[in-house]
């Protein structure tokens, strides 16, 4: 049974969140104290479903029932994650130990206000559904298991990244006393686009990582186009069709950003520390965008395409300065885009 979420439990919330994704510790704490908790386990609990949906070790039914249980865990306080962490008991990364951990993250988000819960909840089990289906369905191919069409690929970005997009504009509404009717459904209208530009961004950057595992979110009929088949995507023999692949969904990505743009500059500007937040993830997608689009070795399985950590830090400074400002903000996005 769980029980309140303790100092201890957000104290593991902290101390492992930086082992799951430096970049978005590093964001997080931009954020107003009650609302950097409140995403903080909101953002793990994401992770929780995530990382069982990449579990390359547990086949397609077995992630289907963990996903099921994970979304009763989020409707009853009284139910535990011994299911779920008994399936991760042997494995040793860091996205592993949070599995097993999974009751701290539990008591935490059931520790949050009701409103915080109401806000969080039906994003989570939504995506935990969306990933059981896509889960299920690669379970099923043989070879490199590719999505079928761009239309698939979008429901799936929806999935893992718009419900993100939503649930962050939910607990926005809830933390800013300046959050109108009227400005949150034009968030809300932009919400989806910006979390399938950050997924797409993911995507790009990640594609040779995906295919060693065995798995492609480039869309088979986005392939055909061009004249290839999934396997083909790294064959140096069709380099040519295989760069219009990338460069069509580079393009696609970029125009979710530009919806992030607007999204970012509807926030009310005395939401400084959200606009922060939301700007940062914001240009380290366009400025990796940029980088994928100028880069030849982006399909090279030996490769990563990644922005430095300079680069990272300059960008969080320069978002300091000009976040309350539009015009600036419009500005420094073209600036990244190489569009200046």
């Amino acid at each position: 049974m769980l029980g309140g979420g303790a100092p201890a439990d957000r104290e593991f919330c902290r101390a492992i969140l930086p082992k799951v994704s430096r970049t978005f510790a590093l964001g997080i704490r931009l954020l107003p104290a009650p609302l950097e908790e409140a995403v903080r386990t909101s953002y793990l609990l994401c992770r929780i479903a995530d990382t069982i949906e990449d579990a390359t070790a547990l086949p397609a039914d077995r992630k289907r029932d963990l996903l099921v249980r994970f979304r009763v865990c989020l409707d009853t306080p009284t139910e535990d994650g011994a299911l779920l962490a008994a399936a991760f008991a042997r494995a040793v990364s860091d996205e592993d130990r949070l599995v097993r951990e999974c009751d701290r993250v539990l008591r935490a988000f059931h520790a949050l206000s009701a409103e915080e819960r109401a806000a969080v909840r039906p994003w989570v089990q939504e995506m935990a559904t969306g990933m059981a289906e896509f889960a299920a369905r690669r379970g099923t191919r043989e070879g490199i298991a590719a999505l079928a069409t761009v239309a698939e690929l979008d429901r799936y970005c929806y999935y893992v990244a718009g419900t993100v997009g939503h649930l962050l504009t939910d607990l926005f509404r809830i933390h800013h006393r300046q959050m109108t009717a009227t400005r949150y459904e034009r968030l809300d209208a932009l919400a989806t686009s910006f979390g399938l530009g950050l997924q797409l961004t993911n995507i790009i950057k990640d594609v040779a990582d995906d295919r060693r595992r065995g798995w492609s979110f480039v869309p088979r009929d986005l392939c055909e186009v061009a004249g290839l088949g999934p396997d083909d995507l790294q064959d140096p023999s069709h380099g040519s069709e295989a760069r219009r692949v990338m460069e069509a969904l580079i393009a696609k990505a970029k125009a979710h950003l530009r919806d992030a743009l607007a999204y970012c500059t509807t926030l009310p500007a005395a939401a400084y520390r959200i606009r922060i937040f939301c700007l940062t993830s914001l240009y380290f997608a366009i400025r990796t965008l940029r980088i994928a689009e100028r880069d030849p070795r982006l399909l090279d399985p030996t490769h990563k395409v990644k922005i430095t950590r300079a680069e990272v830090y300059r960008t969080v400074a320069a978002t300091h300065l000009i976040a309350p400002f539009d015009p600036l903000v419009r500005s420094y996005y073209l600036h990244l885009a190489g569009r200046s």
